[in-house]
């Protein structure tokens, strides 16, 4: 065999000698297996448990017949088509509301003014405080017995709005998902900023010399750049507010009331597994809601990512 046809090979024989990437293996492994335990396994043993009915401690395998229950009979459909209709108002609330207010936020904090770290940092302290405290707080504050709301708004001579904000089945919903966005806004503010900051300063100096005024940068320099985070936040967004259930049962407890007025998936989910006051819980029935909310998250899911990648597209041509 000639030199050069050993040299040719070479390079085939060197890659398969290449030893395998045991370091990669030993450094995913933890993450892998604590992904799967916290979060592959319940999934699916809660989609199982779903397919299944329990009597007597014995498991029988039924199909879909728990979702057909769920979707088709007037004691679940009622409910479950109540509780998708507050989570739609719940995350339309957050993403008209929340996510504008954390990127004017984000903008505000770009300006070089002083104490913006002191900003940044009050603005962020709600997101980190127990959902417990503050649905307690909130709901010492809304009280219209003993409650500061009627103090605070006395002053200004806004006795009209003195109401019973949690207690109105037109208004609850909407004052907890208000509570939820003055908790939760400073995750987008924090993401907003993130992208911000990493704009280069060139494109803001060459604005100027432009005369462009602040809303013209935002609109055309800024607000294009942070385009990708602004899908990134809607997505995380929906996920939250379609798994959300603490707030509303810290606030409301598992009933949601008034009268199941802010009642969403999660709460419904908690009502039908465990049970509530003299309705027992089951379990199966429980699994194929989450099962439900399973589907929902996954079909928003698919949604952005099609109209993510059609806009990849649609820029690369």
């Amino acid at each position: 065999m000639s030199v050069s046809s050993t040299q040719s090979f070479s390079p085939a024989r060197r890659a398969r000698r290449r030893p395998f990437p045991l370091h990669i293996v030993v450094f995913l492994a933890p993450a892998v297996l604590i992904y799967t335990v916290v979060m592959i396994y319940p999934i699916l043993a809660s989609l199982w448990l779903s397919l299944n009915h329990t009597a007597d401690g014995v498991n029988t395998f039924v199909g879909v017949s728990n979702y057909q229950r769920l979707l088709g009979t007037e004691l679940y459909v009622q409910p479950l088509l109540n509780a998708l209709k507050n989570n739609l108002i719940f995350f339309g609330i957050h993403m008209l509301v929340q996510n504008p207010v954390g990127m004017l936020l984000a903008v505000l904090l770009t300006l070089k003014l002083r104490g913006t770290a002191v900003y940044r940092t009050i603005l962020f302290t709600p997101t980190v405080m127990s959902v417990v405290v503050v649905g307690f707080a909130w709901k010492l504050i809304l009280n219209p017995a003993w409650g500061v709301q009627r103090s605070l708004l006395t002053p200004l001579h806004l006795q009209a709005l003195d109401l019973p904000w949690l207690g109105l089945a037109s208004s609850a919903l909407t004052t907890l998902s208000l509570i939820s966005v003055w908790q939760n806004v400073g995750i987008p503010m924090l993401l907003f900023l993130a992208a911000l900051v990493r704009i280069p300063e060139e494109l803001y100096e060459a604005a100027r010399l432009d005369g462009a005024g602040a809303w013209t940068v935002f609109r055309y320099i800024q607000l294009p750049l942070i385009l990708p985070t602004v899908g990134i936040v809607s997505v995380l967004t929906f996920v939250g507010n379609f798994n959300a259930f603490d707030l509303i049962y810290a606030v409301q407890g598992a009933i949601a009331g008034p009268n199941f007025a802010s009642d969403i998936l999660g709460t419904l989910f908690y009502r039908t597994f465990f049970g509530y006051q003299l309705q027992p819980g089951d379990p199966n029935m429980g699994a194929a809601v989450a099962g439900f909310m399973l589907v929902v998250i996954l079909i928003g899911l698919l949604i952005y990512l099609v109209a993510w990648q059609r806009r990849i597209t649609e820029v690369q041509f």
